[in-house]
């Protein structure tokens, strides 16, 4: 899962959705996979500059981060990036999409898209997302709602049932978290940072408890850590 275009804490609130991902879907080799990637990445900057908007931003995480009009627009782009690179979208590349709704999360429990000016209930950001998820080959959604809007949380794992929903903020690499989400039936997949929880024996338990829930588990660093490789051959392990 790569990042294509960031918008959130990671590229100044370009746009309000933090990352939109290329995941290589069909890639039979990590060689491929990492091809591919790179030509989404190097396709959906040509269309960029084709569509005469600003490229010289490059997030916390080295996805590009354009001034858009919407976060929609992002799918829009990064779609055209795929075919750019000879790629098929849904079929070689999917899309995956940090959301981290918790960083436009209102003190009331609504949702606010600055980048476009509007306010959302928990339902609507729910059927926004479904929307997308019904037009774009999404196949992975993080922080779809707050951190602790756990009745948002269990209405979205209903909606976007067939999907990856993945909780970063929501369980933290935490256990008692992640208990809680297994036991409400919250999510289907959890992030493991190894830098959150503080230990690799902390990151193991979590990745064993939650597939023993049957969950799926994604290895990811956190921002600001180091640069070393380490991180993929924990992943590979």
């Amino acid at each position: 899962m790569v990042n294509i275009i960031s918008g959130g804490a990671h590229a100044g609130r370009s746009i309000d959705v933090q990352d939109f991902l290329a995941v290589p879907l069909a890639a039979t080799t990590f060689t491929e996979a990492i091809e591919w990637a790179s030509r989404v990445r190097a396709g959906t900057a040509e269309v960029l500059a084709g569509r005469g908007l600003p490229v010289a931003l490059v997030a916390d995480e080295g996805g590009l981060g354009p001034l858009l009009p919407s976060n929609r627009t992002a799918l829009d782009v990064l779609i055209e990036g795929v075919e750019r690179a000879g790629l098929r979208p849904g079929h070689d590349i999917g899309i995956a999409i940090d959301i981290a709704a918790t960083q436009f999360q209102q003190a009331d429990g609504g949702y606010r898209l600055a980048a476009e000016d509007r306010e959302l209930t928990p339902d609507e950001l729910v059927e926004e997302l479904a929307d997308w998820c019904a037009h774009y080959p999404i196949v992975s959604l993080e922080d779809a709602l707050g951190e602790d809007d756990w009745e948002g949380w269990n209405l979205a794992t209903k909606r976007l049932a067939g999907r990856q929903l993945l909780g970063d903020d929501l369980f933290v690499t935490d256990l008692a978290r992640l208990d809680r989400g297994i036991t409400q039936g919250v999510a289907n997949a959890v992030l493991v940072k190894p830098n959150q929880t503080g230990t690799l024996d902390s990151a193991r338990g979590v990745v064993a408890r939650a597939h023993a829930a049957g969950y799926g588990t994604v290895l990811s660093a956190r921002s600001g850590e180091t640069e070393d490789d380490w991180l993929a051959d924990v992943a590979v392990g």
